[in-house]
């Protein structure tokens, strides 16, 4: 009865092109490198680009040592351009970085000194 009937307001889906594809690939990538600089290696960065209703959608995640996953949607202002700028990127790894390390206080306490055994 309601198969055909569209309720919602039409949405154009955006598609990248191969190349603008890569190039947010390797933009992701860049971040995903600069928050594994700015955290201890116990802490697990991962990064994925999926598609969404608005178009292309990054992902960058951080799984810390203890604690829930941390992670961060980018979704490029021009899809045309697909690319995240130089600031995008200091500001989405340091961003995911803090949230991750916070993430780690939050489960451990404010009480981080080691126990007199």
């Amino acid at each position: 009865m309601y198969g055909n009937t569209s309720f919602g307001g039409e949405t154009e889906e955006v598609t990248l092109t191969a190349e603008q594809r890569e190039n947010l690939r390797r933009d992701l990538s860049s971040v995903a490198a600069r928050t594994r600089e700015l955290l201890p290696g116990e802490f697990v960065v991962g990064s994925e680009i999926s598609n969404s209703t608005t178009g292309p959608r990054a992902t960058i995640a951080v799984q810390p040592p203890v604690g829930s996953v941390v992670s961060a949607d980018y979704t490029p202002e021009d899809p045309e351009s697909a690319s995240i700028s130089d600031a995008e990127r200091d500001d989405l790894a340091q961003g995911i970085a803090a949230s991750a390390a916070l993430q780690v206080k939050q489960v451990m306490g404010d009480d981080t000194s080691p126990t007199a055994q």
